[in-house]
């Protein structure tokens, strides 16, 4: 997941809603949005090379997506998984040592919190208030462009009041290349869908939590030509605090 923008605890009506996309290289073999047999409660996609996934929740009331952090020397071969993070995550088991993986960002949601927790440029857990939050490749204090951008986007959605993911589905397609206007943005304006036909968009995911607990998930997916192969949306119901 490269670009991902959550708004927890911000609204009347739902307690989470989360817009993202996943970019990779087009021949890493994913298996499409589903209930995952092994792991009762567990919603997600899933890297069929890595076996863990991007961006999922858990019927026990869990939320996790992860994004890469670029950095020059790239991913390093032969460490951990960071998308069994995600899946650790998601099943409340311990994780592999965070310094361990390759460089990465991670909003995690549970019970009555959310917090962020990276490995790069130092390793931190920090509380999420209420409020809206971004993440891509680069650091969170220093969203990029394209970030902002999509944070706006689900501030407006939001503000609509419509709860129709459709907007946010057609605002994730976005290949226009983002102003940077701030420090630290990306120097090579990437915009929200990468059209490439070696590594670009593969799926587009939006997950609403409604305050009850009734949520749902729809995951977009995309060629290496960017025409749409699938889309899946399940219904979930999210366990509350009591």
């Amino acid at each position: 997941m490269c670009v991902t923008a959550l708004a927890w605890d911000a609204h009347p009506d739902w307690l989470l809603v989360c817009a993202g996309n996943r970019d990779e290289f087009h021949d890493r073999p994913a298996a499409p949005l589903a209930r995952w047999p092994d792991e009762p409660g567990l919603i997600a996609g899933r890297d069929l090379t890595g076996g863990g996934t991007w961006l999922g929740v858990s019927e026990a009331g869990r939320f996790a997506v992860v994004t890469n952090y670029r950095t020059p020397e790239g991913a390093q071969p032969g460490r951990p998984s960071r998308g069994k993070l995600v899946t650790d995550v998601l099943c409340g088991r311990q994780s592999e040592p965070v310094a361990t993986m390759n460089p990465f960002n991670l909003f995690v949601v549970e019970p009555g919190q959310a917090r962020l927790l990276t490995n790069s440029p130092a390793q931190e857990e920090r509380p999420l208030p209420p409020g809206l939050h971004g993440l891509s490749n680069g650091g969170f204090d220093a969203p990029w462009a394209k970030t902002r951008n999509l944070i706006a986007a689900l501030d407006r959605w939001l503000a609509s009041g419509t709860g129709d993911p459709a907007t946010l589905l057609t605002t994730l397609r976005d290949e226009t290349p983002p102003e940077p206007d701030a420090a630290g943005d990306s120097p090579d304006g990437i915009p929200l869908f990468i059209h490439n036909p070696a590594y670009g968009t593969r799926c587009s995911t939006v997950v609403i939590i409604a305050r009850d607990g009734a949520g749902w998930m729809i995951e977009r997916r995309f060629d290496a030509e960017g025409a749409v192969t699938g889309e899946t949306s399940l219904a979930f119901a999210w366990a509350m605090v009591a």
